[in-house]
């Protein structure tokens, strides 16, 4: 990396946040109060007095784009306390480290990823999630309810372990998967809260997260052993994974497979699973967007079809609901970095060792950028509406060149689970209202949200 510019005369002190007022808001509404101290500091870099350490909170879309990708080389993920380090312990040296790992984990992750490769699976996964969809029948007709994020977790399984994991994971085993990477996501909670509490002090939340790995690892350490014992040449991820070379073309070690086949996993799981769970509490507190969606899935799918690549492109009204479920509800809320030398950031320097501080809940809720931010209406993604005044007022998938490599495969994957479901099935909440956001590793809801479904359209006989 280049030696980084001194920073201008000029640059000064960020707006910081006092310490009772940041403390007291973080406790009672932690995302709420992000949104208020970036909406309250137009163009600023807000520095957050926690007590012991002090965030640069970057909410400024010029600001943020600085930090993933003009001067991306100075804001490293490693050694961040904050959430990366936890991270690490789960997926390792890989695709969600830094530097050379990172690069060699994704040389060799992003083909399974490309246009041209989910494209040409998109058969098969809408075959898969039909036929998932279609076992909710049986508790619709006997009027059991069912828990929205189990149902979306296996729809979702058995969707990507047909198409990209060669049926080598059980479905029983991928959901079990799931449920502890939201085991783990969940338990980082309190060293979000508390990022100063050393590695070394335990903390509420530490055990269940060993577990949920051990638990991780009793299911796919095994598969890595077998495939590797016994290659099949298959051209799925595990197969890959085994006979890959790293950058020197030395055989991976069984640790590195085992990292990437757990990076692997979650990036074709993780963000689906927990953004299409607030779909459905959030249309039926908005009926007339619902019957919008209805009509035009009822136009384009007829009863009981798997949806075909050319209807899926028909489905512009549902692509527009998704986007903005991502704007509200971004799965990746929070993106720590920590600055390696210093740097001025607008106005603002930046010291070295600092740790910056971005959300795409927050930004993508900035008054200044977007109209009625807390007002979920699609209508801002309509083809016809202008571009966003600032590429980075919007980056549910993060930026730059750790953007999710999985962000072309839920624009695919979670429009085929959203019509191919509401296609079939009518729902009411079992326990109406909007649940309350999780303060987790991944945005989610804090409540489960159980639901009735209701046979739609039955499929026509051949």
């Amino acid at each position: 990396m280049a030696e980084a510019a001194a920073p201008p005369d000029g640059a000064g002190r960020p707006h910081i946040a006092p310490l009772r007022r940041t403390l007291r808001g973080l406790v009672r509404d932690p995302l709420g109060t992000l949104v208020g101290l970036a909406d309250a500091a137009p163009n600023q870099v807000v520095q957050l007095n926690l007590g012991t350490i002090r965030p640069y909170l970057v909410a400024e879309p010029a600001h943020v784009q600085h930090v993933l990708r003009d001067n991306a080389a100075n804001y490293t993920r490693a050694g961040n306390s904050m959430m990366w380090k936890s991270v690490r312990k789960l997926a390792g040296d890989g695709i969600l480290s830094e530097g050379p790992a990172w690069e060699d984990s994704r040389r060799r992750l992003q083909p399974h990823f490309t246009a041209k490769r989910i494209d040409a699976v998109v058969d098969d996964m809408s075959q898969a999630i039909s036929e998932a969809v279609d076992e909710l029948a049986e508790p619709a007709r006997a009027g059991v309810p069912v828990d929205a994020a189990t149902e979306i977790s296996r729809i979702i399984c058995q969707a990507v372990i047909r198409v990209f994991f060669g049926n080598k994971i059980s479905v029983p085993d991928g959901v079990r998967v799931v449920a502890e990477q939201d085991t783990v996501a969940t338990a980082l909670r309190f060293r979000l809260l508390a990022p100063f509490l050393p590695e070394s002090v335990p903390a509420p939340g530490d055990r269940a997260f060993r577990r949920a790995v051990r638990n991780i690892d009793d299911i796919l350490l095994p598969l890595v052993r077998a495939e590797r014992a016994h290659p099949d040449g298959g051209d799925d991820i595990l197969a890959a994974l085994a006979r890959a070379r790293d950058a020197d073309g030395r055989e991976l070690t069984e640790q590195r497979v085992r990292d990437d086949l757990v990076s692997m996993f979650a990036t074709t799981t993780e963000t689906t699973y927990v953004v299409l769970t607030w779909l459905f509490p959030l249309l039926e507190q908005l009926p007339d967007i619902a019957d919008r969606l209805y009509a035009e899935l009822d136009r384009v799918v007829g009863p009981g079809e798997v949806i075909s690549r050319e209807q899926l492109g028909q489905l512009q009204y549902t692509r527009m609901v998704l986007d903005e479920l991502v704007r509200m509800y971004p799965s990746g809320w929070l993106v720590p970095r920590t600055a390696i030398a210093d740097d001025v950031i607008g106005d603002t320097r930046i010291r070295a060792g600092g740790t910056v501080i971005l959300s795409p809940y927050v930004t993508q809720r900035l008054a200044r950028f977007w109209e009625r931010p807390d007002v979920f209406d699609p209508e801002r993604f309509a083809p016809d509406r202008p571009r966003r005044s600032h590429r980075y007022a919007y980056y549910p998938f993060g930026g730059g060149a750790h953007q999710c490599i999985g962000q072309y495969l839920f624009q695919l994957e979670a429009p085929l689970i959203v019509a191919t479901l509401l296609s079939r099935f009518r729902y009411r909440l079992r326990t109406p209202g909007m649940p309350n956001p999780q303060l987790a590793a991944s945005l989610r809801p804090r409540e489960r949200v159980p639901l009735l479904l209701t046979p739609h359209r039955q499929r026509v006989p051949a």
